[in-house]
């Protein structure tokens, strides 16, 4: 069964005191299986939102102890702050991550909420999806008042807690309540302005955030509030859904932003809500000057920003995913308030941080130096990936420079498709330069299995014979792709760059070495193979996929021949 993962992204009423704040943070490093992601403290929001992800047991656990800790150290009496807060833990969404539901994630919510309740005496409310009424879905809603107003909401039979004591307490003067949800990904997202004037960046948020603004009569904001037909304000939508803004000013930035939650990009990205945001300061005479991200954001929405603004400019979409992570974050400003380092920012980046070493991560001399060292691997079949690699990044090189040619400006959509095209081949092949070598680990590994007993030795052969399949599996992948790469260097000879003609014919060559070399791996590893249809098989295909190879290299020595 595939492993279930979920995050939980708590927000502390505490960012100033940086003793405070590790201290709450650091407990959730207790709890073995959980990964502390981020810790992002705001001195005038006096806030930190806390990034941790893992198996759900276990991160239900490590919120738990946050909450208690955090519950020691903050006093709501005291706290003041620009963001709206009413707890200690403010907010402790969870948000299923991989091979989980929402449905199991709001019961995992629930738990949280019964054991705080009961164990801490903290009282609070479900909001989003795990909400136990509709009203108290938004938590806009559940949080109205906020702090201060904690008595007179306790008070008020609607605002009854979902777990813990019902009415207001010394417990809830010193703690204040916690919200507690299960979510979609969030991004909390700020933009910067060049003003001082909250007012001004509250319009802005107004025009852009889905709840708009209530409509006025005459004044649009001092005017008479328009009122429906059951005496409910009539509100003007802004112009993106599934976004939530405020304006406020940052003291210690000297700067208006608009705080926008953005909470689902699948419906409004994180560049759509930058762009929109660029266009109404423009009407109304202000200019953005950056944004911030808090917390974390997954891959997939910074590779969206790169490629909308590559589109922009009218440029290629081949290039590599460090360009894009680069593009990204100068597009959006990312860096205008203090350094932004992706690696310490980007939910995939930190996730493999502490993963297992690859030989792609290493210089060309280390892996040259690693190659030829008296271990087995690596050995043919990951260079003949890696060459493959090189090879169809010449063919992609030559497409992004014919993206980028004058006077073939109208083309770039033409050669940006072979240029992502030729990523795509690449990013298959970097993979498969390590896959060779932990196959070739597993083959000995199942060598290494014990053999004393008749039992042991039956899966001894089991697992030898399994790795072996899998050893040659794995280069004739290569193969497969390498052999599929060599699209992207016939297209360019034939249409891209002339200039470049020779790149595209090496790019071929390494390519056909690497179907060459990886073919070689394929036949040596299938004579070990006992399941002789499984061994006839791959060995047939193998063979073709070789034969076309040999004939595409012919046609490129045909198209070179003819052109220079």
């Amino acid at each position: 069964m595939k492993k279930q993962l979920i995050e939980c992204v708590p927000n502390i009423s505490e960012g100033r005191d940086l003793q405070k704040i590790h201290t709450i943070a650091n407990v959730v490093k207790t709890i073995d299986g959980v990964k502390l992601l981020d810790v992002d403290p705001g001195k005038a929001t006096n806030r930190t939102v806390i990034t941790f992800v893992g198996e759900p047991e276990n991160v239900i656990e490590a919120a738990f102890l946050l909450i208690k800790k955090a519950s020691e150290l903050i006093d709501m009496s005291k706290q003041t702050g620009e963001h709206p807060r009413f707890g200690a833990t403010d907010v402790c969404p969870f948000i299923p991550l991989s091979n989980i539901t929402m449905e199991e994630t709001v019961a995992y919510a629930h738990k949280l909420g019964e054991r705080v309740g009961k164990e801490l005496e903290i009282s609070g409310y479900f909001y989003e999806n795990a909400a136990s009424a509709e009203n108290r879905r938004n938590l806009a809603n559940v949080r109205a008042g906020e702090y201060e107003g904690l008595r007179e909401k306790l008070a008020d039979k609607n605002w009854i807690p979902d777990f813990g004591p019902s009415s207001y307490n010394s417990k809830t003067a010193l703690n204040g309540v916690t919200a507690i949800s299960a979510r979609d990904f969030l991004i909390a997202y700020n933009i910067n302005l060049n003003t001082t004037s909250t007012r001004r960046a509250n319009a802005i948020a107004f025009d852009i955030r889905e709840a708009g603004r209530i409509k006025r009569e005459g004044n649009p904001i001092t005017g008479k509030k328009v009122l429906d037909t059951n005496g409910n304000p009539v509100r003007i939508p802004g112009k993106l859904k599934a976004v939530k803004g405020i304006g406020w000013y940052i003291e210690e930035y000297g700067i208006a932003q608009i705080s926008y939650n953005l909470t689902n990009i699948s419906i409004t990205s994180m560049h759509r809500a930058f762009d929109e945001t660029v266009k109404a300061a423009t009407k109304r005479g202000l200019r953005v000057t950056g944004s911030e991200l808090v917390g974390l954001v997954p891959l997939q929405a910074m590779l969206d920003a790169a490629d909308f603004f590559l589109k922009k400019q009218q440029r290629s979409l081949g290039v590599s995913e460090d360009e894009k992570i680069k593009i990204a974050i100068k597009s959006l400003g990312l860096d205008d308030l203090k350094p932004f380092n992706p690696n310490e920012r980007v939910i995939e980046y930190v996730m493999n941080a502490d993963t297992e070493s690859r030989l792609i991560d290493l210089t060309a001399e280390e892996l040259a130096n690693e190659t030829a060292s008296e271990s087995m691997a690596p050995g043919g079949g990951s260079i003949s990936a890696y060459v493959g690699a090189l090879g169809v990044s010449l063919g992609t090189m030559v497409a992004n420079l014919s993206a980028h040619k004058p006077g073939w400006d109208d083309q770039w959509k033409y050669y940006s498709k072979w240029a992502e095209k030729g990523q795509m081949y690449k990013n298959e092949l970097l993979y498969l330069v390590d896959e060779d070598t932990r196959a070739f680990n597993k083959i000995i590994a199942a060598f290494r299995l014990p053999k004393n007993t008749d039992q042991e030795m039956l899966e001894r052969k089991s697992a030898i014979e399994e790795a072996t399949k899998e050893a040659t599996r794995v280069p004739f992948r290569v193969m497969q792709t390498a052999h599929k790469s060599m699209e992207v260097m016939l297209e360019m000879a034939e249409n891209g760059l002339q200039n470049s003609l020779s790149d595209a014919g090496v790019g071929a060559l390494c390519a056909r070495t690497a179907v060459i070399g990886a073919y070689y791996n394929v036949r040596i590893n299938a004579k070990d193979i006992k399941d002789k249809a499984f061994a006839d098989k791959i060995l047939k295909d193998a063979k073709s996929v070789y034969d076309k190879t040999i004939k595409l290299e012919q046609k490129m020595m045909d198209i070179i021949d003819s052109k220079i």
